[in-house]
């Protein structure tokens, strides 16, 4: 399955995504977002500078106000 890099303060989303088979690393640095295949984030302080700099290739999904089930959604409708 895909590796999927999620922020640390969204366990919920971790344990949906584990259960689904995926891989899931905790983001607890930018540099582990580089070899994801996927991102999810909590949203709360994304861009904050307006900065765009990419460090990975893959979707970034800003979980805000989604449950762990519509993120899971969201990150298989992407990873197709």
């Amino acid at each position: 399955m895909a590796k999927i890099g999620v922020e640390g303060s969204l366990t919920d989303v971790q344990e949906a995504l584990r259960e689904k088979g995926h891989d899931v690393i905790e983001l607890k640095q930018e540099s582990d977002a580089q070899n994801c295949d996927c991102c999810v984030v909590t949203g709360l302080d994304s861009n904050v500078m307006g900065m765009q700099d990419t460090l990975t290739k893959g979707s970034v999904i800003e979980a805000h106000g989604m449950s762990a089930d519509e993120v899971c959604q969201q990150v298989e409708s992407r990873l197709r």
